[in-house]
């Protein structure tokens, strides 16, 4: 063989060998339980629960079981698979003839919370009293739990500043945070009861959502120990404006939806998300339907790119983490929870039901 032969044959070897690396770099790199993000093209709204007395803002689904919480003093409860054997817990009889009005729901693993608007301000474990708040100007919005023992509670301006209650022994006795935590306090700031969503947790961290005259994100790294805020974009200014629910799909990734409530017909600066932790956000579908929604929420699997957000005037869709939306149906509720990626369950003024989205 010649030398022009050898030389030919060399650069042929070394050509295959760098193509055959790349590819198995390439081949690395893929991720072969990517899943292809489908958006929803429709959905079935099936009817659990109808009663045009109830009210209902404060859902939540835990061990196969959904439970919820209404404006008449009620708490119904019901397993996903046997979903016409409906539960109640009755909390109408106190002392007083008091009723409360539910807007705020919460779970551990074997205890249920609720918290009741206005004044006085009565929270309930299991039914029984645990904290009882008399004010003016007192109102409780959202609560969540970050465990079995630790959880939190947030309400508007009293007196120097937004209420934030804590407990840290399952929900058996609470504390208001005072003031001195909050770097920046801002008169006129307070939160939305419109579907318990004000407040979002991932592990040990918590984002919450205030509205109204300021609009912006409280967050805690460490549990509620310490604070800081982020000013946002979204509309606000006014009472009725702001952010009226967030979500986060992880540490990173989160989204805001609200408007106001009384112009939802208004699609500017009523959305937008974070990419970094909530330290920055960005409005999204600007001028773009929808409008003002109640509750926004991560589809579960979906790698942080499908949303939903309901509201009284109908629920809409997104696939690509809220750049877009799509509306799916005219049919009113005030919030929502994914049982899984397909199945959620809604409540709103005189009804819950089962929502099965379809791709």
């Amino acid at each position: 063989m010649n030398i022009k032969n050898q030389l030919y044959l060399s650069f042929k070897f070394i050509l295959f060998s760098h193509f055959a690396l790349l590819s198995i770099m390439l081949l690395g790199c893929r991720d072969f339980n990517a899943k292809t993000i489908t958006p929803f093209s429709s959905l079935k709204v099936i009817p659990v629960l109808i009663d045009s007395t109830l009210n209902v803002r404060a859902l939540e689904i835990k061990n196969n079981t959904v439970y919820s919480a209404s404006s008449k003093g009620q708490i119904h409860s019901f397993n996903i698979s046997a979903s016409e054997q409906i539960k109640e817990f009755n909390h109408q009889i106190l002392r007083d003839s008091l009723i409360p009005n539910f807007r705020a729901l919460a779970l551990t693993e074997n205890d249920v919370f609720a918290i009741s608007i206005a004044d006085p301000a009565l929270l309930f474990k299991n039914g029984e009293i645990v904290y009882k708040e008399s004010h003016p100007n007192v109102f409780y919005d959202s609560m969540e739990f970050w465990n079995d023992e630790e959880g939190i509670v947030v309400g508007d301006f009293t007196d120097n500043c937004i209420s934030i209650l804590i407990t840290r022994n399952g929900g058996n006795s609470w504390k208001k945070l005072d003031c001195s935590v909050f770097n920046d306090i801002k008169k006129g700031e307070g939160f939305f009861a419109a579907s318990d969503t004000n407040i979002s947790i991932v592990g040990n961290y918590t984002w919450v959502a205030s509205g109204g005259e300021n609009s912006r994100v409280y967050f805690s790294s460490d549990k509620g120990l310490s604070w800081s805020i982020s000013e946002t974009p979204i509309l606000q200014g006014e009472p009725t404006t702001g952010i009226f629910s967030l979500d986060f799909y992880d540490k990173k990734n989160g989204f805001a939806i609200g408007g106001d409530y009384t112009k939802p017909e208004i699609d500017s600066l009523n959305k937008m998300r974070t990419i970094d932790g909530g330290k920055t956000w960005h409005i999204v579908a600007n001028n773009k339907n929808p409008g003002y929604r109640s509750c926004v929420q991560y589809v579960p699997n979906s790698k942080g790119k499908k949303l939903v957000a309901v509201g009284f005037n109908g629920i809409d869709s997104s696939s690509d983490s809220g750049l877009s939306w799509s509306h799916l149906s005219d049919e009113g509720f005030y919030t929502l929870r994914f049982f899984n990626d397909s199945i959620a369950f809604a409540a709103g003024n005189g009804r819950i039901s089962k929502i099965v989205f379809k791709q």
